[in-house]
């Protein structure tokens, strides 16, 4: 299988991931923070590890303030739902994948929040200025992608926070395409709420992922249960982040999870994506050369993370990625991806686009095969 779906899930995963999943699993599966046993003092520790890694890879302002999720779309939803009151204003873009969308939609169409969306512009770059002028003074909060897991295209997510601060919004960035590979300084960067996957750049096993709490913000917890360290107090205890860490974590997961982050700080979170952005580059050049073919997003890798998106002129993208994946054992995504707004916009809703994304282990022949399959396909058109 050639492997060309990154932007969903990371696959494969670095051989220490898989190592420490293993050891992890045979020696310190305990409930963390449950009890005094060796065991389970063990896992608390794995997770205060992984606490302060996080914190110094994005430069947060404290370990106790990373919160362990079930995976992005659980951060975004603990951040909406637990920051969020009713009368507030809400700007967000039309890049945004569901994981955001949903939830704002859900809340506004229950009348207890408006919504503003931003368009951006016709590569997939929103412009601040754009987002001031949508600021109100209800404006509770600005929410943005990183960047657009359709087109790739990062966003200008440190001018946005600051327009936002001026008018005292809470600002945050949902950054599924880009922890792993892109340089994050939440504290310099003015954001307030980070929210994230474990399983995408990161390099981590599914169902895991975080939500950064900055110090300006102020939310009500997601879930509610047990904690391990405080079971006398009758609802959830204030300290964080046991706050918003009801239910036993997936300890396991968070193992792999720091074993994932080994893997990019050794690499190099630049060195990474320069390497996906040179494959899609090499991808973009072979499409340009083939008739019947349009490539969206900007042409200029440095506006860019590691994905491409098109169109092909003769077959629909649902139709083209199944014979990929049945008769070259090629996988990419078609369709829309989680984010109809930015189809809309392009003019590519309904049926969409088909998304590439190469991941740390793939190659230079991975994408001549894929270029190969597409020309034998089409006919080369």
């Amino acid at each position: 299988m050639i492997y060309l779906d990154n932007a969903a899930t990371s696959f494969p995963k670095p051989e220490g991931v898989y190592a420490a999943l293993d050891r992890f699993a045979r020696t310190s599966l305990a409930n963390p923070g449950r009890a005094g046993h060796k065991m389970a003092l063990a896992a608390e520790h794995a997770l205060d590890d992984a606490r302060h890694r996080l914190n110094r890879h994005f430069n947060g302002r404290s370990p106790d303030r990373w919160v362990f999720t079930l995976n992005g779309t659980d951060a975004l939803n603990m951040a909406f739902k637990g920051v969020l009151n009713d009368g507030d204003h809400v700007v967000t873009t039309d890049l945004e994948h569901n994981s955001v969308s949903r939830p704002l939609v859900a809340l506004a169409e229950a009348g207890r929040i408006t919504l503003t969306r931003v368009p951006a512009d016709a590569g997939g770059t929103v412009d601040p200025a754009a987002v001031a002028a949508a600021l109100t003074p209800k404006t509770r909060l600005v929410a943005v992608t990183h960047a657009s897991n359709v087109l790739g295209t990062v966003q200008p997510v440190v001018d946005i926070a600051a327009v936002a601060r001026t008018r005292d919004a809470l600002v945050l960035v949902d950054a599924a395409q880009t922890a792993g590979v892109v340089p994050l300084d939440v504290q310099a960067a003015g954001i307030d709420l980070l929210a994230f996957p474990g399983h995408k750049s990161l390099l981590g096993p599914t169902g895991t992922g975080a939500l950064y709490v900055g110090p300006r913000v102020h939310l009500r917890p997601w879930r509610e249960g047990g904690t391990g360290g405080d079971s006398s107090t009758p609802t959830q205890p204030k300290e964080f982040p046991y706050y918003l860490e009801g239910g036993t974590p997936n300890v396991l997961g968070v193992a792999g999870l720091v074993a994932g982050l080994d893997y990019v700080e050794e690499h190099g979170v630049d060195a990474i994506r320069r390497h996906e952005v040179e494959l899609c580059d090499r991808l973009r050049a072979s499409l340009a050369e083939v008739p019947g073919f349009e490539v969206f997003g900007h042409a200029d890798p440095a506006r860019r993370v590691g994905t491409v998106a098109f169109r092909c002129e003769v077959m629909p993208a649902a139709d083209l990625g199944a014979i990929l994946d049945q008769s070259f054992d090629i996988a990419l995504r078609p369709g829309l991806h989680c984010a109809p707004y930015v189809h809309r916009a392009l003019g590519s809703y309904p049926d969409g686009l088909v998304r590439v994304s190469p991941g740390p282990f793939s190659t230079p022949a991975d994408i001549d095969h894929l270029i190969g399959a597409l020309r034998e396909v089409t006919g080369g058109i």
